[in-house]
């Protein structure tokens, strides 16, 4: 997945955090809850890079942090994804903000995949940055299918996946 797209999808997934916020306590079903979502997340990735209970306690405070940090620049680059320029000028500055977005993205990531290398050998931290984008592609396919209870653990390419490691 390019950097654009992964951008794009985690904008929008921000969007749809913000959009479709409740009550706390009082989610419908078939509506976005950013709760069980990131339940799901969490599920997804453990399962992917098969973390054991005390790497997993060790790992998604870390990670959560992360996700605090990117969120003010996905808030950015929602902002500018809805803007459109009006002149050259305008234009001009909207593309080094988001070249300033996504190099700041990359520095946070880099910081934070630094950390995690601290509380888990390489090849999970690898596993958990591959299960982070198939979650996030596979969403988004769903979303954009408008399935909109997604499951990550019942997704078709996932399963076709297993079954291709299984022979």
């Amino acid at each position: 997945m390019s950097m654009k797209r992964m951008f794009l999808a985690i904008a929008v997934l921000t969007f749809c955090l913000i959009a479709n916020a409740q009550d706390d306590k009082k989610f419908t079903p078939g509506k976005f809850s950013p709760e069980k979502f990131d339940a799901a997340l969490q599920h997804y990735i453990t399962n992917e890079a098969k973390l054991t209970q005390q790497e997993a306690q060790k790992f998604f405070p870390v990670y959560r942090e992360m996700q605090v940090k990117q969120r003010p620049l996905f808030d950015r680059q929602r902002k500018l994804v809805t803007e459109q320029p009006q002149d050259e000028a305008s234009s001009l500055k909207a593309i080094r903000e988001r070249d300033d977005i996504d190099i700041e993205m990359k520095r946070i990531q880099k910081t934070y995949h630094e950390r995690f290398l601290e509380l888990l050998p390489a090849s999970k931290v690898y596993n958990i940055i591959k299960a982070e984008d198939n979650f996030y592609r596979n969403m988004f396919r769903r979303f954009n299918h408008g399935q909109r209870n997604f499951n990550p653990m019942n997704n078709p390419m996932r399963q076709r996946n297993n079954n291709q490691n299984q022979k």
